[in-house]
């Protein structure tokens, strides 16, 4: 019982741990375009979204019993060092897709590594196929299409309706609105993505005999995963609010404010029905609307293509990290220990690795000219062009 509860206490600590590292990943989902339009100050920016992160999380449980008792199958015997594999390849996937600046889903990563770690660990039947494409896969391919497609059409009515409109005025009305919808995409955040870390402490509870199966998260769970997630946000993903503010298109108020609203309607939506879906990819989809929809109409292609493939491969390489951790850490202490120190070590390589182009609140809406080949810029030009990349 001594080593049940001293695992389960490992559980929690790393399930925390990926929550701080889903609150500085997706800071960008919230203020990426906030900060980039000037609407916002960087550090202003994040401190508000760690706060209403915070706020959100007490909103709803619905997606964290979509985790705790949907995706897997309770009654498989599910044991916490399975649990604890699947933070692990969830928290590297993370942490890589970081360093590369890339608004990957925290979301997905953490079903990939549930998902790989139960197969390897249980078996295929310990996974619920049935909620994961209706409550994951659907909503992953439906929910960036339907914001995108919302915020493009918002985009053409902002700029329809301030079409006569004095542009100073406009602008800085515009920036006004980006405060609170920049925010209300923060309390979404924090409403969908903190119940997921809920879920997955839960289920490890559950696992322990700690908590009766179909239990809710207890407070004490609620408040520490909204803490994390707070913490992490206020630290500022700020490689990946470069990518999203400035990488993805040149966001101006109006469009902000559109890809904001629509995001954040989208994912207030999908919590109260229980969806877990990606934050990330939601408002992603609403930036690129937002960019189409504006007078330009223009988005950096490579960057998008370069974000699906991430989008693509984020689940299964989760599931791929986490399957292996599954396998090391079923052979005893000793396993566990190996995976526990696999995640060490990979965690600083890659945080090491970030300091050699640090980005940071007074940098991150510089850019970095990057070689473009000949056949992507205009006829006449040099064969080198610049674009903007995250650092």
């Amino acid at each position: 019982m001594e080593h049940i509860t001293f695992l389960v206490a490992v559980v929690i600590i790393t399930a925390l741990a990926f929550d701080f590292t889903n609150g500085f990943h997706d800071t960008a989902n919230a203020m990426a375009t906030s900060i980039a339009t000037g609407a916002l100050k960087p550090k202003v920016a994040v401190a508000i979204a760690a706060v209403l992160n915070f706020a959100g999380a007490f909103l709803s449980v619905k997606v964290a019993t979509t985790i705790s008792g949907g995706i897997v199958n309770e009654k498989t015997g599910l044991q916490p060092s399975i649990i604890f594999a699947a933070l692990v390849g969830a928290i590297l996937w993370n942490l890589l897709t970081w360093l590369k600046g890339l608004p990957s889903s925290s979301s997905h990563a953490l079903y990939g590594g549930l998902i790989g770690a139960t197969v390897v660990g249980v078996g295929i039947h310990g996974v619920n196929f049935t909620t994961v494409v209706s409550k994951i896969l659907i909503p992953a391919v439906a929910s960036p299409i339907v914001a995108g497609v919302a915020s493009w059409g918002a985009t053409k009515l902002a700029y329809l309706i301030t079409r006569n409109g004095n542009q100073k005025t406009t602008t800085k009305g515009f920036k006004r609105g980006q405060m609170f919808s920049s925010s209300l995409i923060s309390l979404a955040h924090g409403t969908n993505d903190a119940q997921k870390t809920m879920g997955i402490i839960t289920l490890a509870l559950v696992s322990a005999g700690a908590l009766h199966k179909g239990a809710q998260p207890p407070t004490w769970v609620i408040v520490s995963a909204g803490a994390a997630i707070a913490l992490g946000t206020y630290m500022g993903g700020w490689r990946i609010i470069r990518s999203m503010g400035s990488g993805l298109a040149d966001i101006k108020p109006p469009q902000g404010f559109a890809s904001e609203t629509a995001a954040a309607t989208v994912i207030l939506t999908s919590s109260h029905m229980g969806y877990g879906l990606s934050t990330t990819q939601v408002c992603s989809g609403g930036i690129m609307g937002a960019g189409l929809g504006g007078p330009a109409g223009k988005l950096r292609w490579s960057l998008v293509r370069r974000m699906v493939y991430t989008w693509g491969l984020t689940l299964p390489a989760a599931a791929t990290v986490a399957g292996i951790a599954a396998f090391v850490a079923d052979k005893g202490d000793w396993g566990v220990v190996v995976v526990g120190a696999a995640l060490v070590i990979g965690s600083g390589a890659m945080w090491m690795l970030s300091r050699r182009q640090p980005v940071h609140a007074d940098n991150v809406n510089d850019v970095t000219p990057v070689e473009v080949p000949a056949a992507q810029t205009a006829p006449g030009a040099p064969t080198t062009a610049t674009a903007t990349v995250a650092a």
